[in-house]
C-alpha cells in the first residue's frame, strides 16, 4: 500500500467565523491524551460546565454537565438541545437516590444524552440497576483510594471519573496500574503542569473548567469603558 504523506496527513485545515471566532479553548495539552471512544466518537476533553453560552462556544470534544442542585429534566433537555457536541448529564446519587436516578437516567437517555454521570455516594446496587435500564455510559465519580473500584467495575460502571483534588493525578496513577485498559477520566486542576502530570498518571480523557461568562466579561466591558 502507498504510503501518505506525513505533513499532509498531520495538516489540519480550520475554518473560523468573523463574529465566533472569539472562542474558548480548552488547553492544547489536553490533546496529548489518548481519549475515550463512545459510540466511535473519540473524547478527550470535556469542558465542565452547564452554562449553554460557554457549551456553544468552546472547542472542548463533549460536555460535563453536572450541577449541585437536584437534577432535572428539563435541565438536561435544554442542554442537550442546545449543545453541538456530546452531553454528558449528572442524575443524581448524591442527595438524589434510588429509583429517581435511575428515572432521570432513562430521560436523559431518551433526550440524547450520550451519558450519565453519577456522584460518589451512588449504592453499587443503584448503578446496577441503571446498568440494565440504560445502553449509555454510566460515569461515577471516585473521590479517594477508599472506593472499590472492581465492585464498580462489576456493577455495570462504563468510565471512572477521578475527582480528589491535589491527588487525583496519584489516584489515577494507582487506578491505572490496578486496571490498565479501563476507561479514565479525571479533573485537569488549574494548569498545564497539572493536566500533564494527570495525563501522565494514566488518564484517557481531561475535564476542563472554563472561565465563567462573568470572567470573559471583566476584559470585554473594560474595553468597553475606554471607548
Amino acid at each position: 500500500m502507498e504510503k501518505i504523506n506525513e505533513k499532509v496527513n498531520k495538516y489540519v485545515p480550520e475554518i473560523r467565523g468573523t463574529l465566533r471566532d472569539h472562542m474558548i479553548n480548552v488547553p492544547r495539552v489536553i490533546r496529548e491524551s489518548s481519549g475515550i471512544k463512545v459510540f466511535g466518537k473519540r473524547i478527550k476533553s470535556f469542558a465542565y460546565t452547564t452554562d449553554v453560552a460557554v457549551i456553544k462556544n468552546i472547542d472542548a470534544d463533549a460536555v460535563f454537565a453536572v450541577y449541585p442542585f437536584t437534577p432535572q429534566s428539563v435541565i438536561t433537555e435544554a442542554l442537550v438541545g442546545a449543545s453541538d457536541i456530546p452531553v454528558f448529564c449528572g442524575v443524581g446519587g448524591g442527595l438524589t437516590m434510588g429509583k429517581r436516578v435511575i428515572n432521570l437516567a432513562l430521560n436523559a437517555e431518551f433526550t440524547g444524552a450520550m451519558g450519565v454521570v453519577v456522584n460518589s455516594p451512588t449504592s453499587n446496587k443503584v448503578i446496577e440497576a441503571m446498568s440494565d435500564s440504560i445502553d449509555i455510559p454510566i460515569i461515577v465519580t471516585v473521590v479517594s483510594e477508599k472506593d472499590d473500584i472492581q465492585k464498580r467495575i462489576d456493577a455495570g460502571v462504563s468510565i471512572l471519573n477521578v475527582s480528589a483534588g491535589k491527588n487525583t493525578a496519584a489516584l489515577v496513577k494507582k487506578i491505572r496500574s490496578e486496571f490498565p485498559e479501563f476507561p479514565i477520566m479525571a479533573t485537569g486542576g488549574r494548569s498545564e503542569k497539572e493536566i500533564v502530570e494527570t495525563i501522565k498518571a494514566g488518564a484517557n480523557a481531561i475535564s476542563y473548567t472554563p472561565p465563567s461568562t462573568a470572567e470573559l466579561f471583566k476584559d470585554t466591558m473594560e474595553k468597553y469603558r475606554n471607548i
